[in-house]
């Protein structure tokens, strides 16, 4: 008896069922019994604990009720207090969509409230929270799959069946391909094979004047056998490519998390759109973002999803970033057990909680190795607080101004509720660049955020990011008025490492004037203006109305060590041995050749356990 053979078995005989079709690795039951689709749920909850798959009633389409009368029924019964913002009909899915500033108050104490719209309108509801700031990011990606719905209903029906239906072979080898950030930073990629599935984890890029990409052409890939792309989270150096991949004929799904997908939709269009602007093209056009949209799967932490014949995912929470996920891979049926770290953090912050180690089983562990090496030892975060808050209040109270040139995402947000947290801070911080829309999607997912993130928000009803403290800069006319301005205030703006973008403009105009500050609270890389002035620069050159003009640094400068999304030297060391199952083999990437060799070093002499640091390019069979 095959899946769908079980599946109706287990159905009531009244259900009057016209349809049993799959959403990627969920099954959808569609009925025309009003009465089967609201019922409780025993017998799916039967079927679900028996044939272990994720399985959802829905209504037939020709039973859901008009959509007009559906909105009126559905804005009468949600209360004011909700913040209602949006109702969207996917017809193809009997699905409706409510968006609302509280969602809580839509499902209802104990789910009432959605119960009885759903008893009310016949359509399978579901609650999104509305982003809190405005996002056009958020605002577009859900356009797209509402407008993609008939698409994506064959897409995620053709993926179900390849997972369930699909002969599969014997599983006698598993093997890792290593395609980018192997004994390097950037470009993070490497594939999973087994001989029924292949699965790329992470496809970045490797910023530069030259960007350097996966190598994706060599013989061990091939994008017309590639089954799925899974994403540990947003930045560009393991997503930057990842649209190219569609560009160029891959149809399949992309997992990740739902911030991330929205972080990473963000940031690649940015990236498509800064090449353009400067002349050096992408790899990739804006179409192909649309693609990896219209593509996606989102999973959330925990959720476990089939994403082949014989591989299944699970995401749980890195630390690293909104949205930053630890990748566990389950191979066969009990055969091997991967997890693979991504970028991770081992220290709890304001933004998110420490790195989840929960895993019953785990025989190859592959680890980020940024800070691998034996005296890459950072400040503790508070620590990092603390001297943050001084140097900033210090400036302030002189009559300054601070500047923080910052990445958009992650570590932009960290200073704003460092900022918006501390006691009487009343002085205001301006934000300049990418990161008030990389803020506003921090706005959709607050329950990725820290358990004292979530309690302000959701209990107290105090969301630091809605503090009046923070402005928008949205012109360069905005941007001239608060370089103009007398009064003391803080700057965080883009780019992180000086590179351009409208933290080289304030620079230029703060520079000379002593009584401000220069923090730099990100890496900086070298040859970068960042590095140089860290190195001690009293003098650089800036464009000035189309000419190169000599600036003089006379303002204060310093770094704030602390704040990295990475874990260092010795929470890389401490997470494997907090790890609940110890791993057989761990494999060390993502950090400078010294680094990884240094990490796996340690790794081997305190835990006895298999270390391997492959090159870029090379193959290592797991089983």
């Amino acid at each position: 008896m095959n899946i769908i053979d079980e599946v109706k078995a287990g159905l009531p005989a009244d259900a009057d069922v016209s349809d049993i079709a799959f959403e990627g690795s969920e099954i959808v039951v569609y009925v025309k019994n009003p009465e089967t689709f609201t019922a409780n749920g025993t017998f799916i909850r039967a079927l679900v604990s028996k044939l272990k798959k994720r399985i959802e009633i829905r209504p037939d389409p020709s039973i859901t009720k008009d959509m007009e009368e559906v909105r009126e029924t559905i804005k009468k019964a949600i209360p004011e207090a909700a913040g209602l913002e949006e109702i969207t009909f996917e017809p193809a899915f009997s699905r409706v969509t409510i968006e609302a500033l509280k969602p809580g108050l839509v499902i209802g104490k104990g789910g009432e409230l959605l119960r009885k719209i759903k008893s009310d309108t016949h359509w399978a509801t579901v609650v999104k929270r509305a982003p809190a700031i405005q996002s056009d990011v958020v605002a577009t990606i859900r356009k797209v799959l509402f407008k993609e719905s008939e698409f994506r209903r064959k897409f995620l029906n053709d993926i179900g069946k390849r997972i369930h239906t699909a002969d599969k072979k014997e599983i006698d080898w598993v093997r890792l391909t290593a395609l980018g950030a192997f004994r390097e930073v950037g470009r993070s990629c490497m594939q999973i094979s087994t001989p029924n599935s292949r699965v790329i984890m992470d496809c970045g890029v490797k910023p530069s004047t030259k960007p350097e990409y996966p190598y994706l052409q060599i013989p061990e890939f091939d994008i017309r056998a590639l089954d799925a792309v899974i994403i540990s989270h947003s930045h560009l150096d393991h997503v930057g490519f990842m649209p190219y991949l569609y560009e160029y004929g891959y149809e399949g799904p992309v997992y990740s998390t739902s911030p991330t997908r929205d972080l990473m939709t963000l940031l690649c269009l940015d990236y498509v759109d800064i090449g353009e602007r400067e002349g050096g093209g992408s790899p990739y056009t804006t179409r192909a973002v649309e693609k990896a949209i219209k593509h996606s799967i989102t999973l959330e932490y925990g959720e476990v999803s089939d994403i082949t014949p014989d591989m299944r995912v699970t995401l749980q929470n890195a630390g690293h970033m909104l949205g930053s996920a630890l990748v566990h891979l389950h191979v066969g049926e009990g055969l091997h057990n991967i997890v693979y770290t991504g970028d991770y953090n081992f220290e709890r912050s304001k933004l998110s909680e420490p790195t989840f180690t929960d895993f019953q089983r785990i025989e190859t562990l592959i680890t980020e190795s940024t800070y691998g090496a034996a005296n890459a030892i950072q400040p503790s975060r508070v620590d990092a607080e603390r001297k943050l808050i001084d140097k900033v209040m210090a400036t302030l109270k002189r009559g300054g101004k601070v500047l923080i040139p910052s990445f958009a995402v992650e570590r932009a947000q960290e200073m704003m509720i460092v900022l918006a947290t501390q006691k009487d801070f009343n002085y205001p911080v301006y934000l300049d660049g990418m990161l008030w829309d990389a803020t506003a999607i921090h706005t959709t997912y607050p329950e990725y955020m820290s358990r004292e993130l979530q309690y302000k928000i959701f209990h107290q009803g105090e969301n630091p990011f809605l503090s009046p403290i923070f402005k928008r800069v949205g012109s360069a006319t905005e941007r001239k008025e608060v370089i103009n301005s007398t009064e003391p205030c803080v700057v965080i703006a883009t780019s992180g490492m000086l590179v351009g973008g409208p933290s080289v403009e304030y620079l230029k105009h703060f520079a000379e004037d002593e009584k401000n500050t220069l923090l730099f609270v990100s890496y900086q890389a070298e040859g970068t203006l960042g590095a140089k002035i860290q190195r001690g620069w009293k003098e650089i050159p800036l464009e000035e109305k189309g000419k190169r003009v000599l600036v003089k640094v006379n303002m204060e400068v310093d770094v704030i060590d602390g704040f990295s999304g990475h874990s260092d030297r010795n929470q890389l060391l401490s997470y494997i041995h907090r790890l609940r199952d110890r791993p057989k083999r761990v494999i060390c990437v993502h950090g400078e050749e010294s680094r990884c060799l240094d990490l796996a070093h340690a790794i081997h002499k305190n835990f006895r356990i298999e270390t391997l640091v492959p090159r870029n390019l090379e193959t290592v069979r797991l089983v």
